[in-house]
């Protein structure tokens, strides 16, 4: 199997060894996305507190092979486990993590320049998740403010989208992206650095010790996320207003079948992870 160096292969190019690392973190994020969905939320007052997913899964794949591919196939895993396997698909409202989520983490996984760097792991895999969610947020904000969507007021929180947007906002930085995030990315990918990549044909990035964040920084990166906004908004907001072309696929299998459903999307990941986990290694 060829080494491919993570410093000058094209990040856009598409070879065995990308198409296997795409297919592992589409079903790994495809688990994730799935267990999800049956954690209970909790309400605390006007609050309800829940696990938006364990990203740090996802996150810390795409920190270890930085490449757009890996990231790339973590929406493209919860578009599959997560909504069509569970017969909860609308096209155009899958846009905006298809648009949002890749460019988000490439650019910050672009970002991190010394591995061994805790504080700076630490800082990227927050700005990961909290981009993704802030321009999420500024989406729903702007579908209330264009009106193709109405304001569900909160008991106990002002009648004001700002507010609760902000508020939930902040809850799911604290737990999804601090608790289910920073944390256990932090002893995740030292774990797992140096040790994955060579199985996928893949040099691990070894950075330089002591280099700034800012060093190469990923202008072009920061470029495709300004534009992947807008475009993520307008699909969004043409979801929700309708009469749009677009491809939905909503046979509700959870509301037909109970929870137990779940189990079909986990299995399905779970076995398609094994099976690439399973030649990757063999061949390695």
């Amino acid at each position: 199997m060829s080494i491919l160096s993570g410093d000058t292969e094209s990040r856009f190019a598409l070879d065995k060894q990308d198409m296997m690392v795409f297919i592992l973190v589409m079903s790994l994020t495809g688990v994730q996305n799935a267990v999800t969905e049956i954690l209970p939320e909790f309400t605390f007052g006007p609050l309800e507190l829940g696990v938006g997913g364990f990203v740090f899964i996802p996150i810390v794949l795409v920190l270890l092979f930085r490449t757009y591919w890996a990231a790339l196939a973590v929406p493209v895993g919860e578009i599959v486990f997560g909504e069509i396997l569970l017969g909860e698909f609308d096209g155009l409202g899958a846009m905006e993590g298809l648009l949002l989520i890749p460019v988000c983490y490439y650019f910050a996984a672009k970002l991190l320049q010394d591995p061994e760097n805790t504080t700076q792991l630490a800082i990227v895999v927050f700005l990961a998740e909290s981009l993704e969610e802030f321009f999420a947020m500024f989406i729903d904000i702007g579908k209330v403010y264009v009106g193709v969507e109405e304001l569900e007021a909160v008991p106990g929180l002002p009648e004001s989208i700002l507010v609760l947007e902000g508020v939930d906002f902040l809850t799911q930085m604290l737990i999804t992206g601090t608790i289910f995030g920073v944390i256990p990315a932090l002893y995740l990918y030292p774990k797992l650095h140096g040790k994955i990549e060579p199985l996928l044909g893949m040099e691990p990035f070894e950075g330089e010790q002591g280099a700034s964040m800012l060093r190469n920084f990923p202008l072009k990166g920061l470029v495709a996320i300004l534009v992947a906004f807008p475009l993520a908004f307008v699909a969004e907001a043409a979801s929700e207003v309708g009469g749009a072309i677009n491809v939905v696929w909503e046979p509700e299998f959870l509301a037909t079948y109970g929870q137990e459903y779940i189990v079909v999307p986990i299995a399905v990941s779970v076995i398609v992870a094994i099976t690439v986990w399973y030649r990757v290694t063999r061949t390695a």
